[in-house]
Order: C-alpha cells, then sequence, then structure tokens
C-alpha cells in the first residue's frame, strides 16, 4: 500500500542588489489530500528573507512532522521526500528565474519523535546538503510500527545567481511522505 500526503509551502526570497527594506509579500500555501494513516506537516508558508545578487541566503524552514498512526502494521516503514521547483519573479525568464539546482537542503536531526522505531535523516548536517534539482529523501523510518512521529527543522541553502534582477522570487518546497 502507498500512502502519500503533501503540503505545499510557498517559500519568498527577496533578491536585491543591495540589502533591501522592504517587507516580502504574502506568501500562499495549498494543501493537498492526505492519506489516513501517515501525515505529514509543513509550516505554512515561510519568507526566506532577502539577499544579495551573488550571495548565498541560508534558512531554516520551520518544523516538519510525519505522524504514523497506522498501528502494528507490519512492515511499517515510509519515507518522506523533498522537492523544489524554481523561483521565479515577474513573468520569469532568464533573468527572473533561480534554478532548483541551486537550491540546496539537509534535514538536520530529528528535534522531536514519539513512539520508537529507527528513524533516519536524509541529511545529518550541512556538509551532507543535497540540490533539490531532483527529488530527495529527506528523512526514513526503516523499522517499528506505528503509533509514530516525528519533526525535524530542514535548513535552505541557495545560491543566487549574479545575473538575475532585483525583486521578489517566489518557489514551491514540497515535503511528501510514502
Amino acid at each position: 500500500m502507498r500512502l502519500l500526503a503533501a503540503l505545499f509551502g510557498a517559500f519568498l526570497i527577496l533578491v536585491t542588489p543591495a540589502p533591501a527594506d522592504a517587507a516580502p509579500p504574502a506568501p500562499r500555501t495549498i494543501q493537498l489530500s492526505r492519506t489516513v494513516g501517515v501525515d505529514i506537516t509543513v509550516p505554512a508558508a515561510v519568507s526566506l528573507g532577502g539577499g544579495v545578487t551573488g550571495g548565498t541566503l541560508t534558512r531554516q524552514l520551520g518544523p516538519v512532522e510525519v505522524r504514523d498512526s497506522r498501528g502494528p502494521v507490519n512492515p511499517n516503514v515510509w519515507v518522506a521526500t523533498v522537492s523544489a521547483t524554481v523561483f521565479v519573479t515577474g513573468a520569469g525568464g532568464a533573468q527572473r528565474t533561480i534554478s532548483n539546482g541551486r537550491i540546496s537542503y539537509w534535514s538536520g536531526p530529528a528535534v522531536r519523535s514519539t513512539g520508537g522505531g529507527t528513524l533516519v535523516p536524509g541529511q545529518s548536517t550541512a556538509a551532507q546538503a543535497v540540490t533539490l534539482g531532483v527529488p530527495r529523501e529527506a528523512f526514513r523510518k526503516t523499522a517499528g510500527n506505528g503509533n509514530n512521529t516525528v519533526a525535524w527543522t530542514p535548513t535552505v541553502r541557495i545560491a543566487i545567481p549574479t545575473d538575475v534582477v532585483a525583486g521578489s522570487y517566489r518557489g514551491t518546497i514540497t515535503h511528501s511522505v510514502a
């Protein structure tokens, strides 16, 4: 049985030629279907702040949590994945797009867990960060029964190209569990 739950969060970064004082526009959230038994929750929306062209922006996204309430189903394992869209400003285009290959992610360790099981972070430290040009594993449960939770606070790092125009860039980072 394949269980899938996903939440999309709109993530906003401001890119300016110099640090900006402007407040970012309000991000949006879209929710997909949830399957009974395994759920994933993510922050509703996150503003990643401002950065400069040619610079790097690093921010934590807030807690991501998987709740497995399937009980003693065997095997009771799951894999949480993460992916990202490109970040764009305006109508997009070469100088208005930050590719998802320039977005790095690391899950970090579990910050909270209940109920046991073997829980394995996808990337424990910044040294293990992966780019989100393709979907990546964020966290995994490899053994144990249900009725447990795990939460982690992932970090993203965005390498802002030198040739992009200033603007408010929007993109989506998606976490799902199956």
